[in-house]
Parts: structure tokens; sequence; C-alpha cells
């Protein structure tokens, strides 16, 4: 397979060791860590594969559009997508939140995957004579589960609405060889995560039924697995790997 999967937001934690572990050719979408995503291409091709880094914010259609040129030029082609990039916002409640920071969250979260999928999705689709493909978009089951009520409402509602178009996306795109599915994930011990205060970690911990934070690559595998003819018969799925959140 010389066609590229695509993984947004790559440039550490989730998305790079998915793009290390993907063993196929990979096209790592980041919008500042152009060192760090750069590293990651490197580290792919000293293993013998191919990669590139791109830089783009997906919040933006036309980086979008010119990422996927980019990637057409280089590989010939799409043959998947992860829509891993992610803003959070600040930890806000309702009252202090700034418009400009519930714009951006919706613009990178929403819009973004919206935009990636729909370019990915002209590129696999058997109707323009595509192979076919998947998608998988991560959510965050604490923030579905909980809405995040205090702090991260807007980025719980944002996540809700990837899993709201991923569901719709995958009966829309199914007939066309296309298979969209979800990961959630649960406490991860990404670069984010651990930057957070410790209190308010372990109060998300304390939620995890198998005690521990989860490795990143632990969420890579199953993302991994959905991409797969493994899972040819799995679309409009949601998969936890949360460790009993």
């Amino acid at each position: 397979m010389n066609q590229a999967l695509v993984i947004t937001g790559a440039a550490n934690g989730i998305g790079a060791r998915t793009a290390i572990l993907a063993r196929r050719p990979v096209a790592i979408l980041h919008r500042t860590r152009a060192d760090e995503a750069g590293e990651v291409a490197a580290q792919i091709e000293r293993a013998g594969g191919r990669a590139i880094a791109i830089a783009a914010d997906i919040g933006v259609e036309a980086d979008v559009v010119r990422a996927f040129e980019t990637i057409d030029r280089t590989f010939g082609g799409v043959s998947g997508l992860v829509n891993n990039a992610v803003d959070p916002g600040p930890r806000r409640r309702l009252a202090d939140l700034a418009t400009e920071d519930l714009e951006r969250v919706f613009r990178t979260n929403v819009l973004g995957a919206f935009f990636c999928t729909r370019e990915a999705a002209k590129r696999m689709s058997t109707n323009n004579g595509g192979a076919g493909g998947a998608v998988v978009s991560m959510s965050s089951l604490l923030a579905v589960k909980t809405g995040a009520p205090g702090a991260w409402v807007h980025f719980a509602s944002s996540k809700a609405a990837l899993e709201t178009m991923s569901y719709g996306l995958a009966k829309e795109l199914a007939p066309e060889g296309i298979r969209v599915n979800v990961v959630r994930c649960g406490v991860i011990a990404t670069e984010r995560r651990l930057g957070q205060d410790k209190d308010f970690r372990d109060q998300a911990l304390a939620q995890v039924a198998m005690g521990r934070m989860g490795d990143p690559d632990e969420v890579a595998k199953a993302v991994l697995w959905l991409l797969s003819d493994d899972a040819a018969y799995v679309t409009g799925a949601t998969v936890d790997v949360a460790g009993g959140l």
C-alpha cells in the first residue's frame, strides 16, 4: 500500500505513536510543532518507512486543501484518516468563556474534522475511482460521559459533535467503501494530561476501574486495528480505550 494514512495532530502523543506504529506511508499534519513532527517523520524513515510532515491549521479550509494536494503529489492518494488534532480550549466555566476560545475549539475539533474527512473521502470513495478506506475520529470518554461541567463543557460539546458526525458519515460513506469509527480515550498519559494540575488529574484517574493511566500505544493499537482489514465489517462503532472508566 503506497497511499498515505493521514493523521492530524501527529507531532506528539497518541497521533505520533499511531504514525510510528502504522508501518505504512504516513502524512503527519501539525499546526505549530514543526521540529517534533519532523522528528516523527524521520523516525519512521529511519525504520525503512515513508513519511512526510506538513504544516497545516486544519481549522482553515485552504490549509486542509493544500495539505491534501501535497499528499496527492507525494503518495498518489489517501488510504485512511485519523482525526486526532484537538484544541481543548482553556479550563473555564461558561460565564468566563470568551467567544474566541469557543470558536477556536469548534473550528479545530469539529470544522477541522469535517474538512479533513471531506478531502479524504473524495480520494478514497469508490464512486470516484478510489479503493475505499477508513476514518477514525478521536473522542474523549470522560468529556462526553460527564459533559465536563465547570471546566471543559465547550470541549466536551465539540467531541459530542464529532461523534455524531462520525456516526452519520459511517452510514453515508459505507456504500462508497469507506468505514468511519470513533475511539474514545480515557485518562491517557500524554504530554497534555501529565501537564494538568495533579489534583485534577487524580480526580479523573479515581474514576478508572483499572486504577492507572493508559499508555498512548494502547490507544494507537486500537486505532490501527480499526483502520486495518481485520476490522473490515466494523463501521459506525465507538471503541472505548479507557480502562473501565
